[in-house]
């Protein structure tokens, strides 16, 4: 009886991709009519193809084709397909809990030379520290540190389930440049904010960056969105009901994710390239202005 209503007509509402069984996927090449998920599409001019029907639409014998590297499949967001599609993922994922693993050992004396702090007499090292000495690079450095066990295992685990399957929508180039960038967002609209001797620390920024450039993936592929809404509902809840969490890298982070990911995703094909990067160097351009604004605060 079990097997019977296993293959009922209608049991599975939604058919999987033909190279990965295990994803549900709402989305068919317009060449073969395949079901292919995010990581295996290719865009066309008019919807998506799957990497079979790319690879092989060129004729040999055209001599009106376009080179090989033109032809190359490519991610939604125009990006180069890849063997591994989270392979930044995980190089992001090991280098964190390296660093951790380097906090554990070395202890404050280390993690307080490039957490992220706005001015401040810290501990064991000589003299006010801070961004508004020049140490700028507390911005990009405490993106890779944590607090303890907790920290790091739910930012881990939040990367992976969220930035895998990003990574094979954008691509390695762009999904790494929306992290860095998000990351740094969060980072500048703390130290805006924050208390200038309050340090803050984690990749909290960067993933709810790429939280933002999910939900705007999930509305373009038209998939349910209430699962990514309810899972960043109840990691706002947690930002301002518990305390010791810096809500600003958390909203900084947000804000730069939806608006750089929608670049990403919806940028037109022929101007692609110009737009994506374009938003990425506006979202610099604030976070450089912020970070200015808050030195001049300070000093």
């Amino acid at each position: 009886m079990e097997q019977a209503a296993a293959d009922a007509p209608g049991a599975r509402s939604v058919p999987v991709c033909y190279r990965h069984p295990d994803r549900e996927t709402g989305v068919r090449c317009t060449r073969c009519d395949r079901p292919i998920c995010p990581e295996c599409m290719v865009d066309a001019s008019v919807g998506f193809q799957c990497p079979d029907c790319v690879r092989g639409g060129t004729s040999a014998s055209d001599d009106t084709a376009p080179a090989p590297a033109d032809t190359r499949p490519r991610t939604l967001a125009g990006g180069t397909l890849s063997r591994d599609p989270r392979l930044v993922t995980k190089v992001l994922i090991g280098l964190n809990l390296a660093l951790f693993l380097v906090q554990l050992s070395l202890g404050d004396v280390f993690t307080n030379q490039l957490d992220l702090i706005g001015r401040a007499y810290v501990p064991h090292l000589s003299g006010i520290q801070g961004l508004t000495e020049g140490q700028y690079y507390r911005l990009l450095t405490s993106m890779f540190l944590h607090g303890g066990y907790v920290h790091i295992l739910f930012n881990m685990l939040s990367l992976w389930w969220i930035g895998g399957p990003l990574e094979g929508a954008l691509g390695r180039a762009r999904y790494l440049t929306l992290y860095l960038v998000c990351g740094l967002a969060g980072g500048a609209l703390t130290y805006l904010l924050a208390a200038s001797n309050q340090p803050s620390l984690g990749a909290s920024g960067a993933i709810f960056g790429l939280f933002g450039a999910t939900a705007v993936l999930m509305r373009r592929l038209r998939y349910d969105m209430r699962p990514v809404i309810v899972l960043l509902v109840v990691n706002l809840i947690i930002t301002f009901g518990v305390p010791g969490i810096a809500w600003q890298a958390h909203i900084g982070g947000l804000v730069a994710g939806v608006v750089v990911g929608y670049a990403m995703i919806h940028a037109p094909r022929e101007r692609r390239a110009l737009i994506q990067y374009g938003a990425c160097a506006l979202v610099l351009l604030v976070v450089a202005v912020l970070t200015l604004v808050r030195t001049l605060q300070l000093t």
